[in-house]
């Protein structure tokens, strides 16, 4: 363990400070400052000897948290990677990204706050990185087996990563001009710069993997063919059809799904011109929806100069600590102040929006609100709480339905669920034999901690499946099991 008493002389949790709000705004950098000297090391001197470590419990990765907070208190960077690689193959994306549920199971946190897990985590790859620990490990031999990867997000790297490093000749597809998925054009720079991914797909190059960019399958290659040129496929494209609302007025302009605004906002922070480019400078804007695409859309507008940005959410408005009915070691839903909160904008809950309003030319100009009222059977709009709130844009972040499936569908045959994603066993087979189904696009929109662990998982069934047997690590299980193999 660290200290053996570290968690009783240092009750206090501390991070790395964010930049002062006044000057983050007027960059797309992350938010955080540089770390102190000696402070992450004394935070994971608060790690416990604790018996049953249940922040193993918390991350789908089983990531090793105690033996690299060890690491970390001791100064042994080089053992705190080895540690942290040996489950996790992009610390770098989940230490900036994930919500780290596995601080919730931490059993410091019965009582003290938790111990920064995700700080450390960051800490270890970060100095990694500089001190020049994180090279290209590439196979001894090759298997002469192929494997495709359609999708170059979380699930889908880390699946050709881990099929590269053992002998397989993996070519990874992406329709997009540049492999990273919703990693680079999803996630605003000031929660990750895309430099992280950059150096990632270099690693991995050298590695061997092959990133076949600008490639849409279903159209530039059909599935079929795709199938028969590859010993085995995954499919990693995620659950990128946003949800919409169907109430009157949406057919008004100035309404976007969320992603058809955060892409090309990213896009022109990396330089680009896109001709599809939504500036709200100096307009009212509204999000609706409060989770973290809708955090997202706050900081761009944020940058851009909007005059005013409110953030509608339907639900009840979290608590503040842990309910009584998500006890500890659950990973509980309580009010969140992400970094981009701390910027601007308002936060509204229980808001029911009723209809879109705009003017003769067709142009939104506000939208209708009642107060969420909760009854037995869910909830409705509460009659005679109505209100117009002016807006001369609004984004629909209200989360995603499912995978694109008008190509693949009818190209490969696959099985879709009900909720709009590929059915798979939960061996993340689909019902085609060799294609396999990891991450969102098999488990539906969720955290990139699982789509990680997911992508490693599908790459172990992959290679059994390919040479009857792996030694590669699977650490979690589908969710789904619709088709019974």
């Amino acid at each position: 363990m660290a200290d053996p008493k570290g968690f009783l002389t240092n009750t206090e949790r501390a991070t790395p400070a964010r930049r002062p709000v006044a000057i983050r705004l007027r960059d797309w950098k992350e938010v955080y400052e540089e770390r102190e000297k000696g402070q992450i090391e004394s935070q994971a001197g608060r790690c416990m000897d604790c018996g049953v470590a249940f922040c193993h419990q918390g991350c789908p990765l089983g990531n090793l948290i105690p033996e690299f907070n060890d690491f970390v208190y001791r100064d042994d960077w080089k053992a705190a990677i080895d540690r942290l690689h040996a489950t996790n193959n992009f610390p770098e994306f989940t230490g900036r990204l994930c919500p780290a549920p596995c601080e919730s199971s931490c059993v410091l946190g019965i009582n003290q706050p938790a111990v920064t897990i995700k700080q450390s985590e960051l800490a270890i790859i970060d100095e990694a990185w500089k001190r020049g620990y994180v090279t290209a490990v590439t196979p001894e031999r090759l298997t002469g087996k192929t494997v495709a990867v359609v999708g170059s997000g979380p699930a889908g790297l880390a699946a050709a990563q881990q099929l590269t490093r053992i002998g397989h000749t993996v070519a990874v597809y992406e329709r997009d001009d540049k492999a990273g998925g919703l990693l680079r054009y999803g996630i605003p720079d000031f929660k990750m710069e895309k430099r992280h991914i950059d150096r990632r797909i270099r690693q991995m190059e050298e590695e061997g993997t092959r990133f076949r960019t600008g490639v849409t399958v279903g159209v530039d290659l059909t599935w079929e063919e795709l199938h028969e040129r590859y010993d085995a496929v995954i499919v990693t494209t995620g659950a990128p059809v946003g949800r919409d609302i169907d109430i009157p007025g949406r057919e008004l302009s100035g309404i976007y799904l969320a992603m058809d605004y955060l892409v090309p906002a990213n896009r022109q922070v990396a330089g680009e011109n896109p001709v599809n480019l939504i500036d709200v400078a100096g307009k009212d804007v509204i999000i609706l929806g409060g989770g973290d695409t809708g955090a997202d859309c706050l900081g761009t507008a944020l940058r851009q100069g909007a005059k005013s940005v409110t953030t509608l959410a339907i639900g009840k408005r979290p608590p503040e600590e842990r309910p009584s009915n998500q006890p500890w070691p659950m990973d509980p839903l309580v009010f969140e102040v992400q970094s981009a909160h701390e910027e601007g904008g308002t936060r509204e809950y229980l808001a029911s929006t009723i209809e879109f309003v705009g003017n003769a030319n067709g142009q939104l100009t506000g939208l209708v609100v009642a107060e969420t009222e909760y009854f037995d059977g869910g909830r409705r709009p509460l009659a005679g709480t109505e209100k117009t709130l002016p807006a001369d844009i609004v984004f629909l972040a209200l989360g995603f339905t499912g995978v694109e499936a008008d190509s693949i569908v009818p190209q490969l045959s696959v099985d879709l669920t009900a909720k709009g994603t590929i059915a798979r066993s939960r061996t993340y087979d689909s019902n085609v034999s060799g294609v396999f189904v990891a991450g969102d696009a098999g488990r539906g929109a969720s955290l990139i901690v699982w789509a990680i662990a997911e992508g490693r998982a599908a790459a172990a069934r992959a290679d059994a499946f390919l040479r009857g047997r792996t030694i590669l690590p699977a650490p979690v299980e589908a969710n789904e099991s619709p088709i019974h193999l």
